[in-house]
């Protein structure tokens, strides 16, 4: 069961810091629903490690576009079956080998909501890699991911804040309001009831009662 106590983001970017072992390579992944607040936790961290951390989302595993609409899944985009869940789980096992001097991952341009291709390049000196996804928990082809991973934060932010976070991302992204709360909670509301019973499956619960990183339990 994850750790129950009570923490600010300081120490939650203490307990990353402690992972931070030169000469080794360690993975932190941060995973919650659609809206979140992975991203932003992810860069927190990343900002706050400096060169001792490099972040790789998991969304660079992507599905094209052209490859969703071949499969007939493109109106779900986002859902777990529009990943390529096994490139994801081999790029993480090349990231713990460290045995390359340098390996690139890809990155997910919501600008034009395609993958794109040797974006992030992963240093071999580089002691920790910061991974943010919905989907680090889940079973199936994503069950290899767990392994991979040294600790895993589960971000559970209070319902309405995420959901409004999600449709305000949606319309800067260029949908409509309509659209953007029918995607909100259609789509991606069957998505973060999947992702939301993955949640005993990580070292820490991390409640986050208001927008931003300010206020955050650890329980």
């Amino acid at each position: 069961m994850p750790e129950k106590s009570t923490a600010t983001l300081g120490e939650l970017i203490d307990r990353a810091w402690r992972l931070v072992t030169p000469g080794e390579r360690r993975i932190l992944g941060i995973t919650g629903p659609p809206g979140a607040g992975k991203s932003t936790a992810a860069a927190a961290v990343g900002e706050a490690l400096g060169e001792d951390a490099v972040l790789v989302p998991m969304d660079g595993f992507h599905l094209a576009d052209a490859e969703l609409r071949r499969l007939g899944r493109r109106d779900r985009k986002g859902a777990a079956d529009t990943f390529d869940a096994a490139g994801f789980a081999a790029l993480l096992r090349r990231l713990r080998d460290q045995g390359e001097q340098n390996v690139y991952a890809p990155v997910f341009r919501r600008d034009v909501e395609e993958p794109i291709a040797g974006a992030i390049s992963v240093p071999a000196s580089v002691p920790l890699v910061v991974t943010e996804g919905n989907y680090l928990l889940a079973d199936g082809p994503w069950a290899p991911v767990r392994g991979l991973l040294d600790e895993v934060w589960f971000l559970d932010t209070e319902e309405p804040l995420r959901l409004d976070r999600l449709i305000r991302r949606h319309e800067q992204f260029g949908k409509p309001p309509a659209a953007a709360r029918a995607w909100a909670t259609g789509s991606d509301q069957r998505n973060a009831d999947l992702i939301g019973r993955t949640r005993a499956r990580a070292d820490l619960i991390v409640r986050i009662v208001t927008d931003g990183l300010s206020s955050v339990t650890v329980s």
